[in-house]
């Protein structure tokens, strides 16, 4: 294994450790919840999980008894997957092209994936077309450009979090949730807003990444960057660290 392949696999290995550790968060394993219901997830239903990741909602809608399909377009992700559910229908395939028939699932399930996708509009072309008429979607994720993070420096702090939003190709595509859904031709758009607040040491890597993030897009200095950081562990030290960002959840129907 070459010294690139090397640290994709560390990259990857890390955001699934920060994925593992967020998944098990209450607030996180309400909203999968909450998706599931969306959905109408039971026995027979066909469902699609669209950037699957390492898998944990393919096999929670598959324990309902749910026909569940996970496709996402990181083959490394996807091998972490079959490592963990091997009875999983897990393949390599990204939002714009799944490998799926016209009309073909039930439901459409994507979970912090709509940030990462330049065109948002042709990945809900693509779900109306695998989606059967009458059939469920429902979209989730933060808003990167509006976390809220206490800190002794809030211009430091503005600064990190803008930063480490604009490398990402939508940062602001979940507040659009309503409005790409509406535009796409889904009925009977929903959009509900949950608040995250996190206390505790479990996104203190979270945090370490923002604050990287901005440095390596030149926003803020290395020392910068390390002060910042270290606020953060001291304040992770002694139960005064605060991060609260909105979730938003998206729902709606299939034209029929």
């Amino acid at each position: 294994m070459n010294t690139e392949t090397q640290q994709k696999q560390r990259s990857t290995d890390q955001l699934i450790a920060l994925l593992d550790a967020a998944d098990r968060l209450p607030a996180a394993v309400e909203l999968r919840e909450l998706s599931y219901r969306l959905l109408g997830a039971g026995p027979h239903l066909s469902v699609v999980d669209v950037g699957c990741g390492a898998g944990r909602a393919v096999a929670e809608l598959a324990e309902r008894g749910a026909h569940a399909l996970g496709v996402d377009p990181d083959v490394r992700m996807i091998a972490a997957a079959r490592g963990r559910w091997p009875e999983a229908d897990l393949r390599i395939a990204g939002a714009y092209e799944l490998p799926l028939a016209d009309a073909s699932m039930d439901g459409y399930r994507s979970d912090k994936v709509f940030h990462e996708l330049a065109e948002p509009e042709r990945a809900l072309a693509e779900a109306r077309r695998v989606l059967t008429p009458g059939g469920r979607i429902v979209l989730i994720g933060q808003d990167w450009d509006t976390f809220v993070v206490d800190s002794d420096d809030p211009g430091l702090t503005r600064a990190i979090v803008h930063a480490r939003a604009d490398l990402i190709p939508g940062p602001r595509a979940a507040r659009r949730y309503r409005n790409l859904l509406l535009d796409a031709g889904f009925g009977g758009v929903t959009l509900e807003v949950h608040t995250g607040v996190f206390t505790g040491t479990q996104m203190l890597p979270a945090l370490v990444r923002l604050a990287e993030g901005a440095r390596s897009a030149g926003a803020v200095t290395a020392e910068q960057a390390d002060s910042w950081i270290g606020e953060q562990r001291a304040r992770a030290d002694v139960d005064r660290l605060f991060l609260a960002l909105p979730v938003f959840v998206a729902a709606a129907t299939a034209p029929r």
